[in-house]
């Protein structure tokens, strides 16, 4: 068989054989869609200079070094984001994506604005989970300034120097917890409810058009005043077991910040006939709650869609690279996933 040549190839991908010269010479700008074409046609007819069509694919694809710093390496919910960030980096066609990922286990915010400056100082740009704060403001206002950007993820913060917010939009979230509570609650009674901190935006905002809802619809329900977990399962399930042992008016709890696993455990403890009479919400979409829902403890759980919400965000960050200093924060919702023992 005779040996593939150049015009071989060309004809193969559809292209000149002036634009395989420029990839092989490596010298001109050719479109990295066009040299995966050309790749692809040069391995079907065994084209003796794959090597050098490979190399200058990926010397001609753009590359880069993104960090996100998460939360409690402990729980699950951020383990699974994890794993979700690193499988969006490594499936990208386009560019190639380097992901560094670093948990915050001390939430405190001097420990996350010293952690977050260090980050971005190793990468192009940052994704930020945190509880809004001025420190956290200040950091994100000098990563700015040095050309890092911050882009805050599934919760917003209140600085403007932000460079984009990718998450569910957390006042639809809240009407809609509210909707399925009043829809669902079929005598009088209270309603609990549990935040992580209240200065996460998106749980203060979910708790604020919660309520808002229920004023509006169903006001022989009362809604309690909200009381923070700090994210520990374990003071979660000291505030639900005392609710049960102390009110035969609980008709319902909202979890919207981490504790998921306390309430579950609060709720396993009392009798079936008792817990089935009790609608539980929350907004988490790790194991445990996927576990509660197989129980049928938990009635439904407002979340992000993961794998969407990861592909999103990667795709902001690079954005923001490539626009530089933005006249005002991008605002990317993704719309959140409802789910039910009934489809899980």
């Amino acid at each position: 068989m005779e040996r593939a040549t150049i015009a071989d190839v060309a004809a193969e991908a559809g292209v000149s054989v002036s634009t395989v010269n420029r990839i092989l010479g490596g010298k001109a700008q050719v479109r990295n869609s066009t040299i995966q074409k050309v790749q692809s046609a040069a391995e079907r007819i065994g084209y003796y200079g794959l090597g050098a069509i490979a190399y200058r694919l990926t010397e001609a694809t753009p590359t880069y070094r993104l960090g996100f710093l998460l939360q409690q390496s402990h729980r699950p919910l951020y383990q699974l984001l994890n794993a979700k960030i690193i499988q969006a980096c490594h499936q990208r066609q386009t560019d190639i994506v380097n992901p560094l990922i670093d948990f915050v286990d001390q939430l405190t915010p001097e420990n996350i604005a010293r952690r977050l400056i260090a980050l971005g100082r190793e990468c192009d740009a940052v994704a930020l989970i945190a509880a809004d704060h001025p420190l956290v403001g200040n950091a994100i206002r000098e990563l700015k300034a040095m050309g890092k950007p911050v882009v805050t993820y599934i919760t917003d913060q209140s600085s403007t120097d932000r460079a984009a917010y990718v998450g569910t939009d957390n006042w639809m979230l809240g009407r809609t917890a509210g909707y399925l509570m009043t829809r669902m609650a079929h005598r009088e009674g209270s309603i609990a409810v549990l935040i992580g901190n209240h200065r996460y935006q998106c749980q203060d905002i979910a708790d604020a058009s919660f309520r808002s809802y229920v004023r509006e619809h169903a006001p022989h329900l009362i809604v309690q005043e909200s009381r923070p977990t700090h994210e520990v399962p374990d003071q979660a399930y000291r505030m639900v077991r005392d609710q049960l042992a102390n009110s035969s008016e609980l008709v319902g709890i909202l979890i919207v910040g981490g504790g998921i696993s306390g309430v579950l455990r609060a709720l396993r403890e009392v009798p079936e006939e008792r817990r089935k009479k009790i609608l539980l919400i929350c907004r988490d979409t790790g194991p445990e709650t996927r576990r509660g829902l197989g129980e049928e403890l938990i009635t439904a759980s407002l979340c992000h869609p993961v794998d969407a919400t990861s592909e999103l965000l990667i795709d902001t960050m690079i954005e923001v690279i490539g626009n530089g200093n933005l006249d005002a924060p991008l605002y990317k919702t993704i719309p959140f996933e409802i789910l039910t023992p009934m489809n899980i």
